[in-house]
């Protein structure tokens, strides 16, 4: 039986206070809408249907040519899954309705909620069980489990309020069941809205069969504030680093580990404490990240050692062997088997070769206020400490630079070059220096 989902984004997310448009917050390196978009990809759904409000050029701009549709004016989440009626106009299959700000819901539990319909219901709601059901709609079941009603919180007597079962909004409906039932609803309440709830008691009224998913409650989560935002990470970053460490990582302080929902880390890594792995990594078997490293969009080769401090900015790349010490930044910069840079060292739009050793204090001066440019430093070469190195220039292979030396001209294979001052010595000069200051103090002391 096809699938097609409607997710709904159409809310104006004010309590988030942002000019980012809400679906677009980022979760583990991706926005929201991401997220369940990929869910209901991943649950076997053929079509995808997001429902935006009219003000939502971001978020179109964002979906590209993925299909969406207008909901305007905003009134209820029934009428946002009815918005979609024209897009999904002869649809013969389950529809399936999610919310873009409940980013944690597994395509598993959706999927199961699909099968309900796929097996003969006709609606199928999502719930779960909370200790805290206060604010939340109950799902009242009939002796066979299936749901009877949902009853919200405000109209609830005393043996409903007890109940813990609570409705998590998400539902699939057969199709197009769905968008008949909700021209049902009556939109007769104080807001003037369709409720997509309503659709279990219009459903009743006409001898629907309604099952009942229940899932955990942290899949449920829906996000409505920044507090909300971070209580998802929260709980995403635990999953991540539960499958990070399954597949044969180690992280030796998971709780202070952050990583996104793209890093690809191969076995046998290991992650000290307090590292964030970014969007767009990939981190090869066996290397180390020492703590409080950063690392976002590079790509590390077998056995490399990262850190400590150290940060890895997008296009950067490095072979097997690789050794970024403390406090070293790289950005687009290639760096081959064995090449090293320990510490304190500046690394943009280069070329190291393999087995290139980058003493302490390098610089790679690569934009000059209005261009960038590039730096090649070539196999086994040496580069002394506190070497700033002018872009464009190529070091060749072998060769060596001289410690404090800033370089503008190309240097050739298995060269030494440098750029010094000549060294002045005046003998005793710094004694009759000290004098003469120690003169000067004592005589403004005495004024």
């Amino acid at each position: 039986m096809k699938t097609a989902a409607i997710i709904l984004a159409a809310g104006q997310g004010t309590r988030m206070k942002s000019a980012l448009p809400k679906p677009l917050h980022h979760m583990g390196g991706r926005p929201m809408l991401a997220w369940a978009i990929d869910a209901a990809k991943a649950s076997g759904a053929e079509r995808i249907v997001t429902v935006l409000s009219q003000d939502s050029t971001n978020t179109q701009n964002w979906l590209g040519d993925q299909e969406y549709a207008i909901q305007h004016p905003p009134l209820g989440t029934g009428h946002a899954v009815l918005a979609a009626r024209e897009t999904l106009a002869g649809f013969d299959g389950v529809g399936l309705v999610m919310f873009a700000d409940t980013p944690l819901v597994s395509s598993q539990t959706l999927a199961a909620l699909a099968a309900q319909i796929a097996a003969g219901h006709d609606i199928a709601i999502l719930g779960f069980e909370t200790p805290h059901p206060k604010g939340y709609g109950r799902i009242i079941r009939d002796a066979d489990g299936g749901a009877q009603k949902i009853v919200e919180d405000r109209d609830t007597n005393a043996e409903e309020a007890a109940i813990t079962l609570v409705n998590g909004g998400i539902m699939a409906a057969r199709m197009p069941l769905l968008f008949d039932l909700l021209d049902k609803v009556d939109a007769g309440n104080a807001q003037g809205e369709i409720y997509l709830t309503d659709i279990v008691g219009v459903g009743r009224s006409q001898d629907c069969s309604i099952a009942c998913e229940v899932t955990d409650e942290d899949e449920m989560m829906g996000v409505n504030s920044r507090a909300d935002l971070a209580r998802a990470e929260a709980l995403l970053q635990v999953q991540l680093r539960v499958a990070a460490m399954a597949s044969g990582v180690t992280l030796q302080a998971p709780e202070t580990v952050f990583l996104s929902a793209d890093s690809v880390i191969e076995r046998d890594v290991i992650i000290e404490p307090h590292v964030v792995i970014g969007a767009g990594c990939h981190i090869g078997e066996g290397s180390v990240i020492k703590a409080f490293s950063h690392i976002e969009g590079a790509r590390l080769g077998a056995c490399c050692v990262i850190g400590p401090y150290a940060r890895l900015r997008p296009g950067t790349e490095a072979a097997d062997g690789v050794k970024i010490g403390n406090f070293v930044e790289t950005k687009n910069v290639n760096l081959g088997d064995g090449a090293k840079a320990n510490h304190l060292t500046y690394l943009g739009d280069a070329e190291i070769g393999a087995a290139a050793n980058i003493g302490a204090g390098t610089i790679t001066c690569n934009y000059d206020g209005f261009n960038k440019f590039k730096t090649i430093i070539g196999k086994n070469a040496f580069i002394g400490s506190n070497t700033a190195l002018v872009a464009p220039i190529a070091i060749g292979d072998g060769a060596i630079i001289g410690a404090g030396s800033t370089m503008s001209a190309d240097v050739a294979a298995d060269d030494i070059a440098f750029t010094r001052a000549s060294v002045e010595t005046r003998q005793k000069a710094a004694a009759t220096f000290r004098d003469a200051k120690k003169a000067i103090k004592a005589d403004r002391k005495t004024k």
